[in-house]
């Protein structure tokens, strides 16, 4: 049986550089082009030239990639020829041969948004379309706000994209621009349209105001539309747009879709979508949605004690696909609800050999129940968990020993802008005594340099800890009143790029850090293989 081809329009670099807080400068947009590229989808929306600054110089760009790059722009401003618009000129000179246009296809906007009758603007589209061709670009026509269009005047929203497809555009793109169509609205009304436009010819272009963009595109491509338009890990305006990360393996792996189309990424290429995904977050310089389906770090997490059991045995249990499809991997979680098959797990993937039926798989599944019951997660600290392990098992012995520390944090009324934090701490190390001084923007910052600073001065420690960085520090407040109990994660990365999690619990969020800390420090210390007390 033949299989339709469904094509995948990527839009991070137009519509997604319109989320509230992102901006792409121009080397982040080689990058994710590059990553697009590399993951094969058909389409690189890259921007709108002439709309910016960065946008022309990107297009101005030779770019060798295996992807179709398309400029993005809107039908001639009314009462200005086709020839006479600069717009469409900057389209025109865009080093592309595609180009997708948004135009309006909901009579109110056209009304009210540009303040001009439904003729006029059938006119405009028409004429955009025509021009476009004449210069042998391949022509796609966003229908911006069809399906409302659609469900306030069915004939306008038809004529609108019947315009651009008499006109000889090659892609009518129906858009949910404000997200609010339901996936049964979309089946029926895709469904429609593609009784007097062949489906080959129609795209979806869905936003997540209510959470469907995904189920609206895979609605409208089982309702006869062959190409989806999204973003990297949904972005867009407001709620975002349709998550490709999301569509594509279920393109790939899902029966229904798997055994009706086919798309040009293949098995090898997807392997980069967990890479792909995070290099975006890397870029926009925030942490990933762990929970995010496919190539979050939780999306193939492992908890409860019966699901571990049953993952063992064979995955399929309670995994919908292999993570390492998506270039993923799984993980097993430690917690209070863990059983032996989870710290068993979680051994393993430490490379801890260790007898099943060892004594010490319990003693350190009791230590974790009874550290979880006080406030300590392991759930994202496996540096914490694993040094946890190792002293348990008798196989990470002493680096450092902390005798004492103070923390001071001073405010003077001469200068009531600035708070000073010292921290003073007296280590040993070899039965020898050291006493450490340091200063930091804050308490927590303060006795990290204190500690640190003393470290690199000892030639026992200073090449395995001169590289270590603290990325990230978050506290949490169990619970409230005078015996409130506060977590503190670090998250730590050193020259490799690697990143470890590490955790403290106490009443006091000094010690919290500091234990949090402390960790930190023998993790890398034991990775390093540095040399320790006896």
């Amino acid at each position: 049986m033949s299989k339709d081809k469904l094509f995948i329009f990527d839009t991070t670099l137009r519509d997604g550089a319109q989320t509230e807080g992102v901006d792409f400068s121009l080397e982040d947009k080689f990058k994710i082009t590059n990553a697009l590229s590399n993951l094969g989808v058909d389409y690189i929306e890259g921007g709108w030239p002439g709309a910016n600054p960065t946008d022309t110089e990107y297009f101005n760009q030779k770019l060798n990639i295996n992807s179709n790059l398309v400029a993005f722009g809107m039908t001639k401003k009314n009462g200005r020829s086709v020839e006479n618009d600069p717009g469409l000129a900057a389209l025109l000179d865009s080093n592309t041969s595609d180009v997708c246009v948004v135009g309006k296809s909901w009579d109110f906007h056209v009304d009210i948004a540009l303040n001009i009758s439904n003729d006029e603007n059938l006119k405009n589209i028409q004429e955009t379309t025509k021009f476009f061709v004449k210069h042998k670009k391949n022509f796609m026509f966003d229908a911006e706000h069809f399906f409302d269009g659609f469900k306030n005047n069915k004939n306008y929203a038809f004529d609108c994209i019947k315009s651009a497809y008499d006109s000889g555009a090659k892609w009518i793109i129906l858009c949910d621009t404000n997200g609010g169509t339901l996936p049964y609205e979309v089946s029926e009304i895709v469904s429609e349209v593609c009784k007097k436009i062949p489906g080959k010819n129609i795209g979806i272009h869905a936003h997540n105001d209510t959470e469907n963009a995904v189920a609206n595109s895979l609605a409208a491509v089982m309702a006869g539309a062959r190409q989806i338009q999204g973003t990297l890990n949904g972005l867009g305006e407001r709620c975002g747009n349709a998550n490709l990360v999301s569509i594509i393996p279920t393109l790939m792996f899902k029966n229904y879709f798997k055994n009706n189309f086919k798309i040009s990424i293949d098995e090898k290429k997807i392997s980069k979508l967990t890479e792909c995904s995070r290099l975006l977050d890397e870029i926009l310089n925030r942490k990933s949605n762990k929970h995010m389906a496919y190539v979050g770090a939780s999306a193939f997490s492992h908890k409860g004690g019966l699901h571990v059991s049953a993952v063992q045995k064979d995955p399929k249990t309670y995994e919908h696909i292999s993570p390492d499809l998506v270039g993923n991997m799984r993980n097993i979680v430690i917690s209070d609800q863990s059983g032996k098959s989870n710290i068993l797990s979680r051994l393993e993937k430490l490379n801890i050999k260790i007898d099943k039926n060892d004594p010490n798989i319990q003693k350190i599944l009791d230590e974790v129940k009874d550290r979880e019951f006080i406030g300590y997660s392991y759930d994202g600290a496996d540096a914490s968990f694993e040094l946890l392990s190792r002293r348990l098992l008798g196989q990470v012995k002493n680096f450092i020993k902390i005798k004492d520390y103070e923390v001071i944090v001073s405010k003077k009324s001469n200068k009531p802008d600035e708070i000073d934090s010292f921290a003073n701490a007296i280590l040993e190390i070899n039965g020898k005594e050291i006493k450490c001084q340091g200063k930091g923007n804050g308490p927590v910052n303060a006795l990290d340099n204190a500690i640190r600073s003393n470290l690199l001065k000892t030639e026992k420690f200073n090449q395995y800890l001169k590289d270590l960085k603290l990325v990230d520090y978050k506290v949490r407040i169990l619970n409230t009143g005078t015996n409130a109990t506060t977590r503190v994660s670090i998250e730590s990365t050193d020259s490799k790029g690697i990143s470890w999690f590490t955790i403290g619990v106490s009443p006091n969020i000094i010690e919290a850090s500091f234990k949090a800390l402390i960790d930190s420090i023998d993790y890398k210390l034991f990775k390093e293989n540095a040399p320790s007390d006896s």
